[in-house]
This record gives structure tokens, C-alpha cells and sequence, in this order.
């Protein structure tokens, strides 16, 4: 056996995952889990067992600790409240793992791998800060929810509680209340900094969205920043709308002027979103994360078995049986509510007539009083309807068993917007009082009592953070950004459906979104627990929602002018031809608005030569899996016989090097790297050819994780004219190597 010998200079650190310490007492606390007051030991210590366990034995190799000792427990009260974190280094790992896109030193976006971690903007090996506080709580979910049974039959202590192999532990632990709550720790001064720049002081200004995102995630990022475009692009409308209702204008021309401005307003702000959403989301990354990756959601479930695209394994379900849930009872369902929700309008309707006779006949205070009472009892019905509708579109969307995330809330949304389409009730002021001022209020009270609870206590803790996780485990949970785009969306549908006929929907608008970002602000930072950050490259399928509203305004437009008085003078006998012209109109109107959005593209232009770059390179580096190499360059490495191949390892311990420099493993072993102890280390990579067939090569950076792709490691290669070439090597493995991933071609590959 002949070793090919490539003279390298390696890290003192190791980087597999087999070699991290998952029991420090002491690391900065991420995620909090809290567990019911009941829970029996054996689960705790079953549950603490699973979080620190070793990636290869099923665990999420994650740091675990009690927030109090057993002394301190004892003294205080039975608090079951445990802290999780993870190394800087697990937390890279973990960054590989959930394919975080980072930015490169050539200015490019790509997935992070923690071999090329140096070619990273702003990555320096004594730093902790390359990861935003976010991401690493993100990469702590994920592993967290990743945790899934495989031999369990139950929960340790609740037989009740019934577990198969591929089952989300905390899902389950959650749904048997053996877990309480699990929600991400504020950081305190991150925070103060950040709301010094974004609410404390009332004005006119833009909102930091870059900070935001990086506190709590590109998915609430993203909604601020809507929520700041669509409040600054509604002033164009409310500066028109202004002079349309203050002066009174007896020509009909008014109308269809205005609609027409309201046509193209409401198609171009959203094509512009789109531009400036894509601007966003490439800079922070999530434009090229690949979506099709998408781990499964924790709710969901099936028979454990093999992912064919990535080949890991997770639970597989029927797409067909899904689609017979959903067209068999879930559209049968929304239709009867939909039916069931007009009908309740249809009798509002009948009752306004009914009262309003009554008072023509009688009139009297009573009766007066009277005619307000089908719109209290109408406005109660619909907000009862609304919760039952919510609570009932929530268990079918789960009972469908969507597997993505991103799947579960687009059918969720869909059908709550098709019970709100013909309601399109909004009561702006009171959503801001319950939504923050009142929740706020009563979290100072609560604050104050924890203060005064702690400031009592005699024993020597960390009182800061004790006084900080009690603080926030009684905050209200965020439930996402479903309600805040809810609420935009009716704006956007009074401004685009009826602001011809009342113009003043824009003004109004703008007002209250002055004071919504002020007021949700003040919600996510001080009235709500820090929700988890989840990357987002847009809006989602609420972009759809507003563009199928602007679409359905034209027609709307188009109905109010052709019923208007002015309209209706002008065709004093022939209906029919109004209604001609009404519908000619709305087919140009329509046609002019898909040109528009057709004209406007989605991405600007240097997005899309940064994107196509990206394709370009990936093709690039799949096509140089198979084409022979460059003579000159760098030859094939030829892999060993598959009864001899060994999974490679970075942590084995070095041995004095024999006389040309290199070492060989003990028993003559092939497919490991061996490290020298001279000065460069050495790599020695088993060949069955001869060692002069192959010129030295230098190796600069390297990387190993056996447990997130237990067959890819990677090195950049120097060719003997020292031009320095990215080289990805693999001995063992069945996977295609693709750009910025560890699984790698099965030779030494420079790309040209």
C-alpha cells in the first residue's frame, strides 16, 4: 500500500461532533424548558439523557442544566425549569446542518460549511459573534425538534403516553403536558439597543430592520418591514384621497379617474415589494436557501423510513391520503362555514329592515335604540363565528398532516382568508389596546412582584437570571405573524375595494399604521415571550393574497362607478349597454394590470446575475464529478475496496512519523487520515498506486463532521505553482457533491 502525502497545517481544535463536551456547568443559557410540577425523575433524567446524548446515538448533543440546584430547589420551590445552549463550535456545526446561508469574502451568499468557515465575511476563530443570538436559538430548535424516537415504546414514567419509532419527542412531551412551554431567552442588553432605536422615541423614521432581523429573525423582520413599505405607500392614496372627499364633485369623471390611480397604485406597490423583499431576504441570506430541503415539521407524522432527495431518515406519509383529507372533509367543511356565514348576514340583514320599520312606525328613544341592536348582536355572532372558525381550521390544517412548516400555514391562511373574504371586519384602535397597552400593563404588575419576590430571597443564586426566566415563562406567547398581516390585508382591502367611494380608507390607514409600528414593537419586545426566529425568503402566500385582492378590486371599481348615479344618467335607457361598457372597461383595466406586473420584475437585475452565478457554479462543480482531471493539477484518487473502507476521523491521537514524514495507521488500515508530528503536519491519504504519481499538494483549511454527513470531509488544494485551489475531497459516501455542501466527489476536483 503506497500513501500519498499532502503536507498541511491543522487546528489544534477537533471538529467532530463524537469529540464535544456536552456536560459544562457553566455556558450562556439560549432556550428554557419548562416542565409540569409533577414530572417524575425517571423522565427528567430520560429527557436530560436524549438532549446531551451524541448525534450518532439519537441525542441533540446539546448543553443541559437545571436553572437551580438541588439546594437551592429546596429552598425556593420546586422549580422545573432547565437551561440549553451549545458550544460555539456545535452551534457551527449545527449552522451546516440546518443550511444557513452566509455571506463569502468575493461578496457571493452560500450555504456555510464549517471547512470553508475562514472564506466567510466576518469569521475569525476566537469569535462568537459570527452567528446572530437568533440563529443559534434557531439551531437550537432544531435539534430539539429533530429529537425522535426509535426504540421507545413510551415516555419513561407515563406509559400513557405512547411513542413510535420517527415520533417528534417534544411534540409529544407537549401534547402530554409533561413539557410545559419551551420559548428563547431575551438578550437584555441586545434588546435595550435595540429598542432605543426603534420605538422609545416617537417620530417619523425608518425602523432598523437589519437589527430586527437579527434579534428575532427574518419571518418578523420581514413583517415590519411590509408594514413600514405599505404604510409609506398608502400616502400617495391618502394625499389623493384627501381633496376626493373634501371637495364635492358632480362629474362622474372623479370616479374613474380615481379607480384607474387606485389600479395602478395597487398593482405597483406589490410588485415593487417584491423587488425590494428580494433585495432583502439575498443580503440576509434566505433568498438561496434551499426550500425543497425543508426538515419536517414537528406535528407531523408517518412511518419512519428513507428521505429519497436527502437520504436521511424521518417519516414519510401518503401524499394521496392527504389530498383525500383536504378535498373530502376540509373543503366540504370551509364551504358549509362559508354558507353558514352568509346566511347569518343574510338574517342581520332582515333584522336592520325589521327594526328599521319598527322605529318608522313607532318612533320613539326605545326604538331608536333598537336600530342598533342587529349590528351589537351581528358584530358578537361574527366574533364567536370567527374564534369557532379559527380553532376549527387550526385541527383540520394539523389533521391533514402537511409536512412542511411552510405547507401547514399556507393551508391555514387559505382558509381563514376565504371565511374573512366577505366579512372584512376590523376594529383597528381596540386590536391595538388588547394587543399591547393592556398586556403590557398587566407584565409591569407582574414584573413588580417577581422583583420583590426575588429581592427577598436569602440564598446565593444567580439572581439576575433567575429573576429574568421567571419573568419571561409568564409572558404571553407570540402566536406569529398571522393576525398582523390579517390586519394589513382588510387595510389593503378597504383602500383597494371601496376608496373610490370613500376616500378617506387611505388616510385612516396611514394614521393607525403610524401608530401599529410603535404599538407591535412595544408587543414583541416587552409584552411577549422572544419567539423563535424562522427564515423567511418573503411574504409567503400572503403575497398572493394581496395580489388576488387587487385583482378582485378592479371588478369591485368597476361595479361601484357603473352603479353610481352619474354614471347611470348618462344610459337613461339602455341598462344594457352599461353593463357592456362596465365589463369592457374592467377586461382593459385587467389587461393593463398584468402588463404592469408582467413589466416590473420580481428580482432586481443585479440579484439575478448574483443567482445565476450561484446556478452557474453549482453546474459547474457537478459536471467535474465525472470529466478526467487536469495533469498538472491534481490526479484521481482512487478509493479503496469497499470491504476496506473506514469511516475517516480527525481526533485520532498522533504518533512519531516515520522517515519520509508520514505515518501510517496501525495494521495498515486504509481510509484514515493519519497526522504527523512534524512541522507542517501531514495528511496521508491511502492509494494503492504509487506515491510519485501524485505532486504535493498544500493543504490550508480543512473540515470533518462525521455525524451531520458521516462520509464527507473537505480541504482546499494548492497546485505545485502555488496558485491556491478550492478541493473537495471523499473517500467513502453515495451522495453527488454539490457547491457549498460537504458531500463532495470522490476525488480531488479543482474547479477551473
Amino acid at each position: 500500500m503506497a500513501w500519498l502525502k499532502f503536507p498541511v497545517s491543522l487546528p489544534k481544535m477537533r471538529v467532530t461532533l463524537s469529540s464535544l463536551d456536552t456536560c459544562e456547568s457553566s455556558f450562556t443559557p439560549l432556550v428554557v424548558i419548562e416542565l409540569a410540577q409533577d414530572v417524575k425523575e425517571e423522565t427528567k433524567e430520560w429527557l436530560k439523557s436524549r438532549i446531551i446524548a451524541k448525534k450518532k446515538d439519537g441525542g441533540a448533543q446539546l448543553l443541559f442544566r437545571p436553572l437551580l440546584n438541588k439546594y437551592e430547589k429546596e429552598t425556593i420551590e420546586n422549580q422545573n425549569l432547565y437551561l440549553v445552549g451549545a458550544s460555539n463550535i456545535r452551534l457551527l456545526l449545527g449552522a451546516e446542518a440546518v443550511g444557513l446561508v452566509k455571506e463569502c469574502t468575493d461578496a457571493a451568499m452560500r450555504a456555510f460549511t464549517y471547512g470553508t468557515r475562514h472564506n466567510f465575511k466576518g469569521f475569525h476563530d476566537n469569535n462568537d459573534d459570527f452567528l446572530t443570538m437568533a440563529e443559534c436559538q434557531f439551531i437550537i430548535k432544531h435539534e430539539l425538534e429533530n429529537l425522535r424516537a426509535k426504540d421507545e415504546k413510551m415516555i419513561p414514567g407515563y406509559p400513557q403516553a405512547k411513542l413510535y419509532p420517527g415520533k417528534s419527542l417534544m411534540r409529544r412531551l407537549l401534547t402530554s403536558g409533561i413539557v410545559t412551554q419551551v420559548f428563547p431567552l431575551h438578550d437584555t442588553e441586545a434588546l435595550k439597543k435595540l429598542e432605543d432605536t426603534w420605538y422609545t422615541r416617537f417620530a417619523l423614521k425608518y425602523q432598523p430592520i437589519d437589527s430586527i432581523r437579527g434579534y428575532f429573525g427574518e419571518t418578523i423582520a420581514l413583517y415590519f418591514g411590509f408594514l413600514e413599505y405599505f404604510t409609506f405607500a398608502l400616502i400617495p392614496m391618502a394625499i389623493i384621497g384627501l381633496p376626493y372627499y373634501l371637495f364635492v364633485w358632480e362629474d362622474y369623471d372623479k370616479y374613474v379617474i380615481f379607480a384607474s390611480f387606485n389600479l395602478i397604485w395597487s398593482t405597483v406597490i406589490l410588485e415593487v415589494w417584491k423587488r425590494g423583499c428580494a433585495n432583502m431576504t439575498y443580503r440576509w441570506g434566505t433568498l438561496v436557501m434551499k426550500r425543497q430541503f425543508e426538515e419536517p415539521r414537528p406535528g407531523f407524522h408517518g412511518v419512519l423510513g428513507i428521505n429519497s432527495v436527502t437520504g436521511r431518515e424521518e417519516p414519510l406519509y401518503s401524499s394521496y391520503k392527504r389530498q383525500l383529507r383536504i378535498y373530502l372533509v376540509s373543503l366540504p367543511f370551509v364551504c358549509l362555514c362559508l354558507y353558514f356565514s352568509l346566511y347569518v348576514m343574510m338574517i342581520y340583514f332582515d333584522l336592520e329592515v325589521w327594526a328599521l320599520g319598527l322605529h318608522e312606525d313607532n318612533e320613539s328613544v326605545w326604538t331608536g335604540l333598537l336600530l342598533y341592536m342587529p349590528s351589537i348582536v351581528y358584530a358578537i355572532v361574527i366574533e364567536v363565528m370567527n374564534r369557532l372558525y379559527r380553532y376549527a381550521a387550526e385541527f383540520l390544517t394539523s389533521w391533514e398532516n402537511h409536512r412542511l412548516e411552510s405547507a401547514y400555514q399556507n393551508h391555514l391562511i387559505l382558509k381563514v382568508l376565504v371565511s374573512l373574504a366577505t366579512l372584512l371586519i376590523t376594529s383597528q384602535i381596540l386590536n391595538q389596546v388588547v394587543e399591547s397597552l393592556l398586556p403590557y400593563w398587566l407584565q409591569r404588575k407582574y414584573f413588580l412582584k417577581v422583583k420583590r419576590k426575588v429581592q427577598a430571597l436569602k440564598v446565593d443564586i444567580d439572581t439576575t437570571l433567575y429573576e429574568k426566566v421567571l419573568l419571561e415563562k409568564e409572558m404571553g406567547t407570540y402566536l406569529g405573524t398571522f393576525d398582523d398581516y390579517l390586519e394589513l390585508f382588510l387595510q389593503f382591502g378597504y383602500v383597494s375595494l371601496f376608496s373610490c367611494v370613500y376616500p378617506l380608507a387611505a388616510t385612516f390607514a396611514v394614521l393607525n399604521n403610524f401608530t401599529e409600528v410603535n404599538s407591535d414593537a412595544l408587543k414583541m419586545c416587552r409584552v411577549f415571550k422572544r419567539p423563535f426566529a424562522e427564515p423567511s425568503a418573503s411574504i409567503g402566500v400572503w403575497q398572493l393574497a394581496f395580489e388576488t385582492m387587487s385583482v378582485i378590486s378592479v371588478v369591485t371599481n368597476c361595479a361601484l362607478i357603473g352603479m353610481s348615479p352619474q354614471v347611470n344618467a348618462v344610459f337613461p335607457e339602455s341598462k344594457t349597454d352599461l353593463v357592456l361598457i362596465v365589463v369592457a372597461v374592467e377586461h382593459a383595466l385587467l389587461a393593463l394590470k398584468f402588463i404592469l406586473a408582467f413589466a416590473i420584475p420580481d428580482k432586481p437585475r443585479h440579484i439575478q446575475m448574483k443567482l445565476a452565478r450561484l446556478e452557474f457554479e453549482s453546474l459547474e462543480a457537478l459536471k467535474q464529478q465525472d470529466l478526467p482531471l487536469h495533469p498538472g493539477r491534481s490526479q484521481r484518487l482512487l478509493r479503496p475496496p469497499a470491504s476496506q473502507q473506514t469511516p475517516p476521523r480527525l481526533d485520532i491521537l498522533s504518533k512519531p512519523a516515520n522517515e519520509d514524514g508520514g505515518r501510517k495507521p496501525e495494521g495498515g488500515v486504509p481510509g484514515r487520515w493519519e497526522e504527523s508530528s512534524l512541522s507542517p503536519s501531514v495528511l496521508a491519504v491511502p492509494s494503492p498506486n504509487s506515491a510519485e504519481e501524485y505532486p504535493p499538494h498544500t493543504c490550508t483549511g480543512w473540515g470533518y463532521q462525521p455525524e451531520l454527513r458521516p462520509d464527507a470531509w473537505l480541504c482546499e488544494v494548492a497546485d505545485t505553482q502555488g496558485a491556491h485551489l478550492p478541493c473537495k475531497v471523499r473517500s467513502m459516501g453515495r451522495e453527488a457533491g454539490t457547491l457549498g455542501s460537504s458531500m463532495v466527489p470522490s476525488h480531488l476536483a479543482p474547479p477551473r
